[in-house]
């Protein structure tokens, strides 16, 4: 029996979110940020101040491609480590002036590419493609109950 992809949940949602990166990867380059640091200050923009730790378990990643991440971040000026007052063994991430200034653009970026991807679906498709992708995610992530 040969395997039809076009049938696949995941084959499907992994193409697509290929998609979607390479997209927001271009649409983002100017502004001198990789997707693995936009999704990174998402999360900072909402809560500054968070541990190396906490985003790991938000972002669904490997501590290793964190803490790259986070390198790489802090040699472009994008974050600064301060030590957590909480946990001495642990830093909280900071975002710089430079990256708090870059949330409007990446954020409008990153929209325009959702709407240039939704744009053949009604209003009422988008809200239950949404909420549908978001339902299989929760119940994949059973343990956090939400993306």
């Amino acid at each position: 029996m040969e395997f039809d992809k076009s049938k696949s949940a995941g084959y499907l949602t992994n193409h697509l979110a290929r998609l979607f990166a390479s997209e927001l990867q271009n649409a983002i380059r100017h502004l001198g940020i990789a997707p693995a640091q936009f999704m990174t200050m998402l999360e900072l923009w909402r809560e500054d101040g968070q541990t190396q730790k906490t985003l790991v378990q938000k972002l669904h990643v490997e501590q290793a491609t964190m803490a790259n991440t986070l390198t790489r971040m802090e040699r472009d000026g994008l974050i600064r480590r301060k030590p957590n007052p909480a946990d001495a063994r642990s830093q909280q991430i900071w975002l710089t002036q430079k990256a708090k200034k870059l949330e409007g653009p990446a954020t409008d970026a990153a929209g325009s590419i959702n709407d240039i991807a939704l744009a053949d679906l009604s209003e009422t498709e988008k809200a239950q493609f949404l909420d549908l992708m978001g339902r299989v995610i929760a119940t994949l992530q059973p343990e956090t109950g939400n993306a």
